[in-house]
């Protein structure tokens, strides 16, 4: 009798480059369709519904492996935070935080709508002289990080799916969040570089540290490093090479010293840095787009990048969410994820993914499409 291997199982061992007899075909559900598939709009689902929770009734419905993350945000020792929400309008409401911190005064507001994920309107920073403050107060030795939701949340997945502890982002990000993409650009490309050098860092000390916390207190098997701007399309590949690049590559080998593996989003284009992946020792990267998004085009695409991903890193993603997904057929579907198979064929370096989440206008069948034809030996 053969045992079919859980679907967590199947995509760690695609992670670690061990062959089965076939690839894990994990869409990218993250918000949209959960909510959809729950009937809550976006503000209850944020709010009211957790996460790994909704996840997971997305995998075990379609019955096909995946990835999530759980969260942990960590206390501040001094740090008073004040929270208030207010109703604007056409069900949207403006969620406004303050942080005091040692003298210093912080607000930021968030953007909360029905139809949509929330989004930040206003940054904590809005004076630069105020950055260093801001991320002192972050990087403050004086944090405190409860773990127990997180890792309860790891027990309920069980074998479902594979349930990640989320890092953060990485340094640009991380500075980018506080005083916006502009700015940070503008700072991240002055010639005095030492003090940014010197907080960098410090960021990556803290990560690390988060790194060793996590692998010593929970079962998490693998971590996952978000992106936002920190990305060939926006940042670009020099400033991504000078700044984020040795910080990746510092907390990959903190994780692989506890024996746990590594995760990467990094969204748009990323045909340049593929051999740069490989570089740093991450074991997945998602989620190699097509255009116009990315730069991972057909066949002959998914064939460059699994040569310079060669043996050692992992491939996920490569469906197109919009204009396969969405606006095309379960022809058109199956197609895309028979170039997949075809590229990778002999490897146990793929992961059949989406190239980002699975927008809610997403065809049902569509998604199963992709499942079925991503199952089919």
């Amino acid at each position: 009798m053969i045992v079919e291997p859980s679907p967590k199982l199947r995509m760690l061992d695609a992670y670690r480059g061990i062959e089965r007899e076939r690839f894990p075909v994990a869409p990218e559900f993250w918000t949209y369709y959960p909510a959809r598939l729950l009937a809550v709009d976006m503000i209850t689902f944020e709010l009211e519904v957790p996460f790994w929770s909704a996840l997971r009734e997305a995998f075990v419905r379609y019955g096909c492996e995946g990835w999530g993350a759980a969260f942990a945000e960590p206390e501040i020792e001094g740090r008073r935070v004040r929270k208030r929400m207010d109703a604007i309008g056409g069900g949207r409401y403006r969620e406004t935080t303050l942080s005091e911190w040692r003298g210093h005064r912080f607000e930021s507001t968030r953007l909360y709508d029905p139809l949509e994920p929330s989004s930040v309107e206003t940054l904590p920073v809005s004076n630069m002289e105020d950055l260093p403050a801001y991320l002192d107060m972050l990087l403050s030795p004086e944090r405190r990080l409860d773990l127990s939701a997180a890792d309860r949340a790891h027990a309920s997945v069980g074998g479902d799916y594979l349930l990640e502890f989320w890092l953060g982002l990485p340094f640009f990000d991380w500075v980018a969040e506080a005083v916006g993409f502009e700015r940070a650009v503008f700072l991240f490309s002055e010639e005095d570089e030492g003090p940014l050098l010197a907080i960098r860092d410090r960021y990556a000390e803290c990560l690390c540290g988060l790194v060793d916390a996590v692998s010593g207190g929970t079962e998490f098997e693998s971590f996952v490093l978000g992106c936002s701007a920190s990305c060939n399309s926006l940042l670009g590949p020099t400033l991504w090479r000078q700044w984020d690049k040795p910080l990746i590559a510092a907390v990959a080998a903190r994780v692989h010293e506890r024996g746990r593996l590594l995760h990467i989003h990094f969204h748009g284009r990323s045909a340049e840095t593929a051999r740069d992946f490989v570089e740093i020792g991450v074991d997945c990267v998602c989620p190699f787009e097509r255009p116009p998004g990315g730069d991972v085009r057909g066949l002959a695409g998914l064939r460059e990048i699994r040569g310079a991903l060669g043996a050692g890193v992992t491939m996920n993603g490569n469906v197109h969410t919009v204009e396969t997904l969405i606006r095309g057929s379960p022809e058109d579907v199956r197609r895309e994820v028979r170039e997949i198979k075809e590229a990778f064929r002999g490897s146990s370096r793929c992961i059949i993914g989406t190239g980002d989440q699975v927008g809610r206008e997403t065809p049902e069948e569509n998604i199963a499409a992709m499942i079925e034809e991503g199952k089919r030996p």
